[in-house]
């Protein structure tokens, strides 16, 4: 059983990063500057934002970080969105979901310049991304293949089980493991909380990418011999153990299924440390796209 090691990657990505930012920068470009729109005060969706600040700066990147209160309108937001699709200085926009109850979220996904969309939510890169065109794809899908790449996983031909639907990971994920090329050429199934007989599925599969948030839902007899398992659950559970209280737990029970496994990801430190990376590399694009 080899560990997945996802902060060591995003480390080496950040790395190769910095260094073509350092030499954008000498060739007389300016560096790629992204804008993260975050409204209200959640604890979470701060701390997120925080970290997305910092790793610009730790790449060479201009960031901006525009904080809305809570009781923005909906017609103040997208004039804001409006202001930034419409600064040439600008590569990259964000505007950190989930928003208040009376903020349309779609809406507001769709009024960012798609060219811009560095998340990779609007219908139109998730449409390119769906027939194989160049676009932006959204963090976690993204951050997931290049773990598969960069560990050199065979995927072509392989089995491979999605447990979960979302737009965010399950569906883009699926798309992407289908796709013709490396990583990808899977066979595709796509399981969710209808499935039947789920655990007959999951047994056939050489990959199980587990992205439910269902702490520890994936047992041991759910997977085969030599399967490669890709966690990406992060759920908060009480813990004794910790100062903070509580522990992150995924989608798997590692303790129990990682010795089956030929790769799995642990968590943290599996494909959380990717999604941030991924951001950036979008953002990265987007500033060699400038026409």
């Amino acid at each position: 059983m080899q560990l997945i090691d996802g902060k060591k990657i995003a480390e080496q990505i950040k790395t190769e990063i910095a260094e073509e930012v350092q030499q954008m920068v000498a060739n007389g470009q300016r560096p790629p500057h992204l804008a993260v729109i975050i409204v209200g005060h959640d604890g979470g969706s701060e701390a997120y934002v925080a970290n997305k600040v910092k790793s610009c700066a730790q790449v060479g990147f201009k960031s901006t970080h525009i904080a809305l209160e809570e009781d923005v309108t909906e017609e103040e937001l997208l004039q804001e969105i409006a202001r930034l699709n419409a600064d040439p200085e600008l590569d990259g926009l964000i505007v950190q979901l989930p928003l208040p109850k009376h903020i349309d979220e779609q809406k507001i996904i769709e009024s960012i310049d798609y060219r811009k969309d560095v998340d990779g939510f609007h219908p139109s890169n998730v449409g390119r991304m769906t027939i194989g065109l160049p676009c932006f794809v959204s963090a976690t899908p993204s951050g997931i293949i290049e773990l598969l790449r960069r560990y050199e996983i065979p995927t072509k031909g392989k089995n491979c089980v999605i447990i979960g639907r979302s737009n965010i990971v399950g569906k883009p994920i699926a798309t992407l493991m289908m796709l013709k090329g490396y990583p990808g050429d899977a066979t595709v199934t796509v399981c969710h909380s209808h499935t039947q007989n789920l655990a007959e599925i999951t047994r056939q599969a050489d990959i199980i990418i587990a992205a439910i948030g269902s702490p520890e839902f994936v047992k041991e007899d759910m997977v085969k011999e030599g399967a490669v398992i890709i966690d990406v659950g992060t759920t908060r559970i009480p813990s004794t153990e910790t100062k903070s209280g509580y522990r992150l737990c995924g989608d798997v029970d590692f303790k129990n299924v990682a010795p089956k496994c030929s790769y799995i990801t642990p968590v943290p430190g599996g494909v959380g440390p990717m999604t941030i990376i991924s951001l950036l590399r979008n953002t990265l694009q987007a500033a060699r796209n400038r026409k």
